[in-house]
């Protein structure tokens, strides 16, 4: 089905960049011919338009997360490849996430109360839930509580990332308990089509998800969140075609990676990926990668991350492999949670001792899943996951599910980032020409703006957290 996506958004909703604003601004700059209130339905396709275009585009995922993970890597204007970035480098994520999505999604929550339709406010929890941990995981501390309210709090302050990730564990359970099949219908969800049973399933995969952030530092409340999911017979996505996803559709509003790549050439593949992939003779090759323009004896060569612009230059661009073409199409959909990660997670919970089941069996089913998202015949799968280097490890688990989950997460930089530190692996190298004296990042830096316009909460964040640079540790990155 293709739509035509609206491109509405709250306006008056520059929550962390308007400390200078007076309260009253919304209400004098009100046009008296114009309807005030909002309707839900074009507010959450908006929502999650401008969420998954900021996810998905370049800033956070191109030239951040998808370099540091090494699924990509640049071939000209290197310097996000060598972990060198302004203090504004940073910003579209947090502005993007709060004036625009959250925004948006706490005027769908009120609708949603207003109207009697617990679905809209069900569905908004969800994703609001998701924006936050895509805040938290990059930034550490990060308004939460104050958040809500831009008239009460211009200036908000920061919540820690335990209590970020409590509250909205609380927050996904409410949205369970609020989202019912038998309820009154919505509109204008480009995700699942309206369909609240698949809303309930992607509610519980993200509790899942966040249940593991927590694990190495609180694992009782993660095996009590998995309880209570299993109390109430919740399940989770449980299958490719249950994947949580945004799918682009044509120009204007085509997939940004694809809208990039109409005008530049500054990415290829990574040589780590690459080199990952050939080892194990991985069928998944093919689509993460496309071939050199230039005949050349490998057919598909990355390079390796953070090389000065005329190292990088010099490898030639006919001679490198960009992304796989299935990356740079208008219509390739933006995944948040897809069923192979769903499966990884529960693998990594039954390996942990928080459920029961068998970890190696669900393990082969990611791997499966993950393979059979990019239509892999069933003959390549056998052999693939037949594969000694394949195998599911219980002594460790944490490399096993580390390594295929990197695999089956390319493109998805921001996710791909945060279960790289979580989990240790792989085991990547720093950038060749890398300026962190041989560390890799493990967080994005705030904005500049909130260092100018919310400095006594960002100065307390920072004496909380740690120094406000690339190398300080997260509260969930506990090795």
């Amino acid at each position: 089905m293709k739509l035509k996506y609206t491109t509405l958004i709250l306006s008056g909703a520059l929550l962390l960049s308007a400390a200078s604003c007076k309260k009253d601004l919304v209400k004098i700059n009100q046009n008296p011919n114009n309807s005030q209130t909002a309707q839900p339905d074009y507010l959450l396709t908006a929502a999650s338009k401008v969420t998954a275009d900021t996810y998905w585009g370049t800033a956070n995922n191109m030239d951040a997360s998808l370099l540091f993970v090494q699924y990509w890597a640049k071939i000209q204007y290197t310097d996000p490849d060598r972990y060198i970035y302004s203090n504004s480098a940073f910003q579209e994520l947090w502005t993007v996430g709060y004036s625009k999505s959250i925004v948006n999604l706490n005027q769908i929550i009120k609708l949603g109360d207003a109207q009697g339709n617990t679905n809209y406010k069900g569905v908004a929890l969800v994703l609001r839930s998701w924006v936050f941990t895509l805040l938290t995981e990059a930034y550490g501390n990060i308004p939460y509580k104050q958040a809500a309210n831009i008239d009460q709090y211009l200036t908000p302050a920061y919540d820690t990332q335990k209590d970020v990730y409590f509250a909205l564990l609380d927050d996904l359970k409410a949205a369970q308990t609020a989202l019912d099949p038998s309820g009154k219908a919505i509109a204008g969800d480009v995700i699942y089509g309206n369909n609240i049973t698949l809303w309930k399933k992607f509610a519980n995969s993200l509790r899942l998800r966040i249940a593991l952030r927590i694990a190495d530092r609180e694992p009782a409340k993660a095996k009590q969140v998995l309880a209570d999911i299993q109390t109430e017979g919740g399940s989770y996505i449980s299958a490719n075609t249950e994947t949580a996803q945004f799918t682009y559709v044509d120009s204007p509003n085509q997939n940004p990676i694809s809208n990039l790549f109409d005008t530049r050439d500054d990415y290829r593949i990574s040589k780590t990926i690459v080199d990952k992939l050939f080892a194990l003779n991985d069928p998944r090759l093919p689509v993460y990668a496309s071939k050199t323009k230039d005949a050349t004896p490998q057919t598909y060569v990355g390079i390796p991350n953070g090389l000065l612009v005329g190292d990088a230059s010099n490898l030639g661009f006919t001679k490198t492999s960009k992304p796989g073409t299935y990356f740079l199409a208008p219509h390739a959909p933006a995944v948040i949670i897809s069923y192979a990660e769903t499966l990884f997670d529960q693998a990594e919970a039954v390996a942990r001792g928080f459920i029961a089941g068998d970890a190696a069996a669900l393990y082969k089913q990611a791997v499966t899943a993950s393979l059979k998202q990019y239509s892999i015949a069933d003959a390549d799968i056998a052999t693939y996951t037949a594969l000694p280097a394949v195998q599911y490890d219980a002594t460790n688990y944490k490399k096993s599910i580390g390594e295929q989950k990197w695999i089956a997460l390319f493109g998805q930089g921001l996710e791909a980032f945060t279960e790289w530190r979580r989990l240790d692996y792989p085991q990547l190298q720093p950038a060749v020409a890398g300026t962190l004296s041989g560390k890799l990042p493990v967080r994005f830096i705030y904005p500049g703006t909130e260092q100018s316009l919310n400095g006594a909460n960002y100065k307390a964040a920072v004496a909380s957290q740690g120094a406000d640079v690339l190398t300080t540790k997260l509260w969930f990155d506990v090795n």
